[in-house]
């Protein structure tokens, strides 16, 4: 990245800006001529982006026309904004799974580690709702927005702190213990307050809640050592097929497949 952002400095160390209007404070005319261009990128670059916020320096930096056409001429520019946004990604994963591997964390660490992440869940979903309370008397842990514009509750239990087993044997095959039916329950009655209410939120708030799905994050393989990963995963991938608008994951699983999405092999 360093690499990236020496070339376009060296393009241009004479070339000047206008300031940035009072009245919209971090907006930049570009001046004409290729040497202004990418002295208008590299200041940009180098002052205006801040790394830990690729996303929101992102949009400060697209403000005009003669921006998004300079943005997209160069490719280097792409590759360097692609490789922030990356590496906050892999920042925040590796932050969460610490969180998640901690056998002392609470559920509240656990969501203040997956805030504001919820590129974690996968591409179908494009942010997070602003409320949490959509229910009287409930409060989802994670209200995912999918393209669709449809809802998805995400309801997080303990991880590595998890009491208890996630699954046991049951005539020879590994089936999920009650706490994880438990935790599904919950979701499922979330899920039934949602489409209760499914009239007012959509009038309220612009939510959609006649589709609304469920996921919920419990356990990690650590807290049952003597069972392989694989059937503890496999025991909740079957039980899954049989639970309609729910899905549960272990954490563990969770991080692993958001660190292939990045391109990285899943630590063992």
């Amino acid at each position: 990245m360093n690499e990236l952002i020496a070339h376009f400095g060296s393009l241009s160390q004479d070339a000047r800006f206008l300031d940035a209007p009072e009245d919209r404070p971090g907006r930049y005319r570009v001046l004409r001529g290729r040497a202004e261009a990418a002295a208008w990128l590299e200041r940009v670059l180098r002052e205006r982006v801040d790394i830990e916020a690729p996303a929101e320096a992102a949009r400060r930096i697209v403000t005009s026309p003669e921006a998004v056409a300079l943005l997209a001429a160069d490719t280097e520019g792409q590759m360097l904004l692609r490789a922030a946004e990356l590496q906050r990604r892999a920042a925040g994963l590796e932050a969460l799974r610490r969180v998640v591997e901690d056998t002392t964390a609470s559920e509240h660490a656990l969501q203040r580690a997956l805030e504001g992440q919820y590129w974690i869940f996968g591409g179908r979903f494009v942010g997070e709702a602003a409320h949490r309370r959509l229910v009287p008397g409930d409060e989802v842990d994670i209200p995912l927005i999918r393209g669709d514009g449809a809802l998805h509750v995400v309801e997080l239990k303990r991880s590595a702190s998890l009491v208890g087993p996630m699954v046991k044997k049951h005539r020879g095959s590994w089936v999920p213990t009650a706490q994880v039916h438990d935790a599904v329950g919950q979701a499922v009655n979330y899920l039934v307050g949602l489409d209760e209410s499914r009239r007012r939120l959509r009038e309220e708030l612009g939510i959609e809640t006649r589709r609304t799905s469920a996921m919920v994050l419990i356990g990690h393989p650590s807290v049952q050592p003597s069972v392989p990963e694989e059937s503890i995963n496999e025991a909740l991938r079957i039980f899954n097929t049989h639970v309609n608008r729910v899905e549960v994951l272990t954490y563990k699983e969770l991080v692993d497949n958001a660190e292939r999405s990045l391109g990285s092999e899943p630590s063992l």
